[in-house]
């Protein structure tokens, strides 16, 4: 997608270590129409996967996420990292490490909002070693329901998460492919 593609060369920046900061407009700032349109892609790429739900991460999946629901006319539901009081007391509950947080991070989701039969599409700001987006498909499977595609904005080809989710045999679609970072810059895939 070349709106985002334009973003990420523009604003992202590579801190090292793997890490992409496009805080700018996904991570701290978000940029509303820019979620919009990948939103709309993302509803393009998946309608026939006929997804009856929306999955991701708190929080900077949200915004994706969101705009994909829309999109698609569903609801969206967001694994928190910490347990409210309004949460029932039995949850699913699973755990990934943060690669920005160098932590292990609690997901936890209400069998309320994620129930048996469920058609889950995963949506998510980067696809990376692919630990998060394993997590949403755990929590997805302890509630019954069946991933039926993985969407992610970013990308980082580098890490192999594409691979440690190819068992899935779903869809998996990114709407922005880094092949490589380094001090020279950051350099997608075609």
């Amino acid at each position: 997608m070349q709106s985002l593609k334009d973003k990420v060369l523009q604003e992202g920046y590579n801190l090292g270590w793997g890490i992409l900061k496009v805080d700018s407009f996904i991570n701290h700032q978000v940029d509303p129409m820019l979620m919009d349109e990948c939103g709309r892609e993302f509803a393009r790429l998946f309608a026939e996967q006929k997804p009856t739900r929306v999955l991701t991460a708190e929080i900077s999946g949200i915004a994706p996420a969101l705009m994909a629901a829309r999109h698609l006319g569903i609801p969206v539901v967001y694994a928190r990292k910490t347990k409210p009081i309004t949460m029932p007391g039995t949850v699913y509950l699973t755990t990934a490490p943060s690669h920005t947080k160098g932590v292990m991070t609690d997901l936890i989701v209400s069998p309320e909002y994620l129930c048996c039969g469920e058609r889950v599409l995963i949506v998510d700001d980067f696809l990376a070693s692919g630990n998060t987006i394993l997590g949403l498909v755990r929590l997805a499977e302890a509630a019954g329901a069946e991933v039926v595609g993985v969407g992610a904005l970013i990308e980082k080809i580098f890490e192999g998460g594409r691979e440690a989710l190819a068992f899935l045999n779903v869809p998996i679609h990114s709407l922005v492919r880094i092949e490589r970072m380094d001090e020279q810059g950051i350099f997608l895939a075609d």
